[in-house]
């Protein structure tokens, strides 16, 4: 999406004047003088998140410190008609915690306290600025840990989590947020708790917790979360797989869990990727190979010998050049450390850079890596690939210097091939990063009028005039329209026959 079509964005959700002195004083009374942030100088490092190409600055933020706080601020914001785009650590890369210019920055970040750790049901309750790592850290003296690993997890917040599904690099074995999440809290646009889920395993109803997870802030404010914890393995063992081929290293993936084998991690970096990474972390990577492949299972000692030898059996017959087995708890995470380190890594190479997330079927991925390859020609551009390979969750990364005119833009435009190829080969727009405000045009693609009529109406039931995080994850037809015409415009055919499953 370039800067003009955010202004289009924002034209399509005009909430006039508010008496901004007003509101000012009544969030203030609210919370209190020191959470409300006004002036130019605490406003800016609001506008926006971990996807920085487009930025803007927030009316005022409001920080509030407990859940009453939080119903305090949306009840005066929704009586004065003003929208609330709610904010955890910060760290997302879609653009959906970009604020809009009449509304209210609600940034969660003062509510991180760890209320429970249950080691007996395996549970924790927090609040939802509690970090990531943070979970696992309380519950490992009981020998548990929180399993969804973002490689932001020593920043992001739990909350954040939430309002996107993130996964992380051992999602393929112990799912996204939604499976492992219970029990969330949370507040309404009328300023109402709701309680959704269950501590259970199951909860009569409708899946409302699978509807409020991946919701990106537009249905409601999350105050409170309760996850599954999982026992820690008693051993975890990598491989490190070379291969001299990229389309080699994709067939290998397929033939991993066409094997029955589901690995805790299965992970995926091209050439570019390693030599980038390689030069910022030492991890070992062979600096020749043109992918690897990390590998990993965990589990008792004789499940991870057993797991470990069919693997490697799979790997050589797929064409692997080169097979190291972790011998030690160091050499794994050194492993994992190049692997987490990859977003850094591209900024040591790359005055900008966007991390794209688009999933398709395994079985795609080859062909995926050799059309990036003509991208890369298209659009003058670098891109490294890095991505959750068993999955098939992609995260390329578009190397671009925003200061040389027009860059921007070609790598936007690459973002947005990259999407559009992931639904025609049969995927999705995102896997866990959320639609926010880079991908609402790809929507268009994804899905139909009516599907996002659809959408719309479920919007429209929680909030009617449209206030929580507006102009995110889905586009308006009218959008779409001008999306369709932009298409042919540049020669190209807006919205193919694609593959529906």
């Amino acid at each position: 999406m370039s800067e003009t079509h955010q202004h289009e964005l924002y034209a399509e959700y005009d909430f006039g004047t508010t008496d901004r002195p007003a509101l000012i004083a009544a969030l203030q009374q609210a919370t209190s003088p020191e959470a409300v942030l006004h002036t130019n100088e605490q406003l800016k490092p609001y506008e926006c998140d971990g996807f920085t190409l487009l930025r803007q600055k927030p009316l005022l933020v409001v920080m509030p410190a407990n859940e009453a706080e939080v119903v305090r601020a949306i009840k005066i914001c929704a009586e004065r008609n003003v929208p609330i785009v709610a904010r955890g650590a910060g760290t997302g890369l879609s653009g959906g915690a970009m604020p809009h210019p009449q509304g209210v920055l609600l940034s969660l970040a003062k509510l991180s306290q760890v209320l429970k750790v249950d080691p007996y049901a395996r549970t924790a309750t927090v609040q939802p600025g509690v970090r990531n790592i943070t979970i696992s850290q309380v519950a490992h003296p009981h020998g548990l840990y929180y399993a969804p690993d973002p490689s932001s997890q020593i920043a992001c917040s739990i909350g954040g989590n939430v309002a996107e599904n993130a996964g992380g690099v051992h999602c393929l074995k112990y799912g996204l947020t939604i499976h492992n999440l219970l029990h969330l809290r949370a507040v309404t646009i009328d300023g109402d708790i709701i309680q959704i889920g269950s501590h259970a395993l199951d909860t009569p109803g409708f899946d409302m917790l699978s509807l409020l997870t991946g919701s990106e802030g537009m249905l409601a404010v999350v105050t409170e979360v309760t996850v599954k914890l999982t026992p820690t393995p008693q051993l975890a063992q990598c491989i490190l797989a070379s291969f001299d081929d990229v389309a080699k290293a994709c067939d290998a993936v397929a033939a991993v869990i066409a094997a029955g084998i589901i690995p805790a991690g299965l992970e995926m970096m091209d050439q570019p990727a390693t030599v980038a990474v390689e030069a910022f972390v030492n991890a070992g990577y062979p600096l020749d190979a043109k992918a690897i492949l990390l590998c990993e299972s965990d589990g008792t000692p004789e499940e991870v010998a057993a797991e470990i030898k069919k693997m490697k059996a799979v790997l050589v017959e797929s064409g692997a050049t080169e097979i190291r087995v972790s011998q030690s708890e160091e050499e794994r995470a050194l492993f994992w450390a190049g692997r987490k380190a990859a977003f850094p890594a591209a900024g040591r190479v790359s005055p900008d850079y966007i991390c794209m997330d688009g999933t398709i079927p395994r079985k795609r991925l080859a062909e995926m890596l050799t059309t990036i390859k003509d991208f890369e020609v298209k659009h003058g551009l670098r891109c490294l690939n890095v991505f959750h390979a068993g999955d098939g969750n992609l995260h390329p990364l578009i190397l671009f210097d925003g200061s040389i005119p027009d860059e921007k833009d070609r790598a936007m435009a690459f973002g947005g091939d990259i999407l559009e190829l992931s639904v025609a080969l049969g995927g999705t727009i995102t896997g866990e990063h959320g639609v926010g405000v880079e991908k609402i045009d790809q929507m268009c693609v994804q899905f139909s009028d009516g599907e996002r009529t659809k959408f719309f109406d479920i919007k429209k039931a929680f909030d009617p005039d449209s206030l929580l995080n507006p102009g995110k994850h889905i586009p308006t037809l009218n959008r779409c329209a001008e999306f369709g015409l932009m298409h042919v415009h540049h020669g190209e055919v807006p919205f193919p026959e694609l593959p529906r499953f």
